[in-house]
């Protein structure tokens, strides 16, 4: 096959770890260690699995953007002649950046509720009453977060289908002719 299946292949593969990833840990992780019956459980619990999952999602993000600059290599002719080409690819590079800013200053809030977790919570993004104002703090951040990093993950993936949208022969006729 001609051009890039396999960076192609784990830039997508990549992006969907990130959305699923996140996702589960929302609804999963967190959602089930709200119900321990113990609240420093619930805290300790939900930063453990968060932390387990911490080293794969970071090699997902490496394995993203370089396979990500290996795309704009093989397709930089198409970028200089096909329009709205770059400024989409402009587009989904901040769009992803951002949502790794996000989702590193989340690991940041999480890292501040793990050396807390003795003092439990109502739920791992939700403070309990008598919190320490930096617990309550960063579980009310990541009640936030937790749901914006699900929605950088997807638009990233929605933008990299609108890529190949772009590759269909009639969009390609169309950008050129421009």
């Amino acid at each position: 096959m001609a051009g890039n299946l396999v960076a192609r292949s784990i830039h997508d593969l990549t992006a969907g770890a990130w959305f699923g990833g996140s996702l589960m840990g929302a609804i999963g992780l967190n959602g089930a260690t709200a119900e321990a019956k113990d609240p420093a459980e619930r805290t300790r619990l939900s930063s453990l699995g968060w932390k387990k999952w911490a080293p794969y999602q970071t090699a997902a993000f490496g394995a993203h953007l370089l396979s990500g600059l290996a795309i704009i290599w093989e397709n930089k002719d198409r970028m200089a002649k096909q329009d709205g080409v770059t400024r989409l690819s402009i587009y989904k590079t901040v769009v992803t950046l951002a949502g790794a800013a996000v989702t590193l200053y989340a690991g940041l809030q999480g890292a501040k509720v793990e050396k807390l977790a003795g003092e439990g919570g109502a739920g791992a993004t939700e403070p309990r009453h008598g919190a320490s104002e930096e617990l309550r703090s960063a579980q009310q951040q990541l009640k936030v977060l937790q749901w914006a990093i699900p929605v950088f993950a997807g638009w990233v993936i929605v933008l990299g289908a609108k890529h190949g949208e772009m590759q269909r022969p009639k969009n390609v006729f169309k950008g050129l002719a421009r």
